[in-house]
């Protein structure tokens, strides 16, 4: 690969524990790199990632597939658009029943942690995006069943509050032994909108009710389906061929690892942690991917 030039951008979809060895190998090759979520390990590993596609003078996107999934463009437009009133409360839930205790995701060398890196991730992920707000506060629970071989090394139940600026206050939750939920839902002052299956691959709709007099009507648009993973390579593609910066870049990943840090670091203190302003931080300054 590295010496084919007609190979230009590597999609790096190894376990978590490997990113950044596989990012820097591809950036050293002067590939451009699309690298899955969660970006690394660790924020320090995040920061090596960024500095080595720069100095290679390669792009790096993180692959944030919901973001481009048309359900969760549509809410993201809504909630912004300010059609329904200002946004109050968020919820958002990715849950799973963890299989095999022998797999890279039970080792936390490999994954970096459990249910919070590997799935709670699209909920903090979603709601920045959703809100383009960074938060200012988290405050976290974890409860894991140690005597479950699945969880000697890594996480299971993870609930976590995200305060932000504007006053929105985000509860979110993930699972490695809960049945399949994959649900987002906002609260603002003149609707309530509901995704159903955000966070999967496939199967997403859409639910919004407004108060119609002493009645509340809901709506269900009809959005076509379109396969988010070919959205986000696209994009990807787009951004190498007319040198645009990604819609989702690595310090996107690198502010995800900072969240999750936090969140880790509530739970084990028992106790919110306030989140440090970023300065000059603007993940969301990569255009809008095209319609496919």
């Amino acid at each position: 690969m590295r010496q084919d030039s007609r190979i230009q951008a590597v999609y790096v979809v190894t376990p978590n524990g490997l990113h950044r060895r596989d990012v820097l190998a591809a950036a050293g090759a002067g590939k451009h790199v699309l690298c899955e979520k969660p970006m690394a390990n660790t924020s320090r590993e995040a920061r090596d990632m960024i500095a080595a596609c720069e100095r290679a003078g390669v792009k790096l996107m993180i692959a944030y597939r919901c973001q481009y999934e048309p359900y969760n463009r549509r809410a993201r437009e809504l909630y912004r658009s300010g059609e329904h009133g200002a946004g109050r409360l968020i919820e958002a839930s990715n849950s799973q029943d963890h299989g095999d205790p022998a797999q890279w995701r039970s080792d936390k060398a490999l994954a970096g942690g459990g249910s919070l890196p590997d799935i709670g991730l699209y909920c903090l992920n979603t709601i920045r995006a959703l809100t383009g707000e960074e938060p200012v506060e988290v405050f976290a629970r974890i409860v894991t069943d140690t005597s479950d071989p699945r969880f000697r090394e890594v996480e299971d139940n993870v609930s976590w509050t995200m305060r932000f600026p504007s006053g929105v206050m985000a509860n979110c939750s993930s699972s490695y032994s809960a049945h399949n939920y994959k649900t987002l839902r906002y609260q603002s002052q003149k609707a309530w909108n509901r995704v159903d299956d955000a966070f999967a691959y496939t199967g997403q709709s859409m639910t919004i009710s407004m108060r119609e007099g002493d009645q509340a009507a809901e709506t269900s648009p009809n959005i076509p389906h379109k396969n988010q993973f070919a959205l986000e390579i696209d994009h990807f593609a787009q951004c190498i061929q007319e040198n645009l910066q990604p819609h989702t870049p690595g310090e996107e990943g690198l502010q995800d690892h900072r969240i999750m840090e936090a969140i880790y670091r509530s739970a084990e203190t028992g106790r919110p942690v306030t989140l440090d302003r970023v300065e000059g931080l603007d993940v969301f300054r990569g255009p809008e991917p095209k319609e496919g």
